[in-house]
């Protein structure tokens, strides 16, 4: 199916691209942080269709539930949460502006030359190849995941828990203001040390002065 000599998936792709890059530049420019989560959003569901169109089905999923669903919302809640002073965060914006727009200018002008211009354009846009009724885009992933990227994939994984640990010992600096609990001490607690019984006379009330306290009352 073909509309104005494109084709319909071409036309997908144009609209999905055309809004990630609307909601990427907005993500930046937005002055209310509230927003900006929410144009980054945007920005996950139209990556994730993209993925879609590649046939790659399980980065689009796991891209809209981890991050989408878990991490934009723990974004959300704590911008909405916080009394963050906006004012106060724009200040000395224009005196960082001349060296933020060189190092800008740097990185993208690396970006271009790592990437290269050579491999964009139409004659270099490949379709994905017809896959049989039981191909399993998930098992192909692990496949190679865990075969001819097994090492950077390790090394991402320890990348990741050196950053878990150092969050907790952050987390866990002695401060006056914190309060922390050591689980050694918490094991070896008894009973006797917690709960103390007491045990008390019974004390009966008769019916004459249960009346006369009710007639104060």
């Amino acid at each position: 199916m073909t509309f104005f000599g494109l084709h319909f998936q071409d036309i997908v792709f144009y609209t999905l691209a055309a809004v990630l890059l609307y909601a990427a530049i907005s993500v930046i420019t937005t002055r209310n942080p509230v927003y900006a989560a929410l144009y980054l959003v945007l920005a996950f569901f139209t990556a994730a269709g993209i993925w879609l169109l590649l046939e790659a089905e399980f980065l689009a999923i796991a891209l809209v539930l981890v991050y989408v669903g878990a991490v934009m919302v723990l974004f959300l809640f704590v911008v909405m949460m916080l009394d963050i002073n906006l004012d106060k965060l724009r200040e000395g914006f224009w005196n960082a502006l001349p060296v933020a727009l060189p190092v800008g200018g740097l990185m993208a002008v690396e970006m271009v030359m790592i990437v290269g211009v050579r491999n964009f354009g139409a004659d270099k846009v490949i379709a994905p190849p017809a896959h049989a009724a039981d191909y399993s885009n998930t098992a192909e992933l692990g496949r190679v995941l865990y075969t001819d990227y097994l090492l950077p994939f390790e090394l991402a994984s320890v990348v990741l828990l050196v950053a878990i640990v150092a969050a907790i010992a952050l987390t866990l600096r002695d401060r006056k203001e914190s309060k922390s609990v050591d689980p050694s001490k918490q094991v070896l607690v008894k009973k006797a040390d917690r709960i103390r019984i007491l045990k008390m006379d019974a004390v009966v009330e008769k019916a004459e002065d249960a009346a006369n306290t009710q007639e104060a009352k």
